[in-house]
């Protein structure tokens, strides 16, 4: 899963949850730019109740702290990091997806990917890595 996105690769990724790593990067920066954490804090990775756990709850979850809180998101931009598979195929079934997720239009939502150039596990295929930043506004009532 990437995104929200089944994408059929030869490979998966060892995780607890489904390990949409574009997911949780995305769970980490509405946490951090809430000041709520990270997403190990909210969802462990030792309690069974989130093994193969679908990312996308994480989300939804996390959108509902920051709601409760007065926040609403404005726009995401996130970065995959890998040289397979291939962010393209795949770019605007994911952007919709989170787009849905989060209760933005499409085009608040960018994603982008880069590789290492053959450097490091990442460019060895061994892994994957994701970054993200968002943008929140303060709503009404929240703390």
């Amino acid at each position: 899963m990437l995104g929200g996105v089944r994408v059929p690769h030869a490979r998966g990724v060892l995780a607890h949850s489904d390990g949409d790593v574009l997911l949780h990067a995305l769970c980490d920066a509405l946490l951090g730019a809430a000041g709520l954490g990270d997403i190990g804090e909210h969802f462990k990775d030792t309690d069974p109740q989130w093994r193969g756990a679908d990312s996308a709850l994480f989300v939804t979850r996390v959108c509902a702290m920051l709601r409760e809180r007065g926040l609403t998101v404005l726009n995401a931009d996130l970065t995959l990091i890998a040289g397979t598979p291939k962010l393209a195929p795949h770019r605007a079934a994911m952007r919709t997806r989170i787009a849905a997720l989060l209760s933005v239009a499409p085009e608040c939502v960018n994603l982008k990917a880069t590789t290492t150039e053959g450097l490091g596990f990442l460019g060895r295929a061994e892994g994957i890595a994701a970054q993200a930043v968002v943008l929140l506004e303060r709503i009404s009532g929240g703390d």
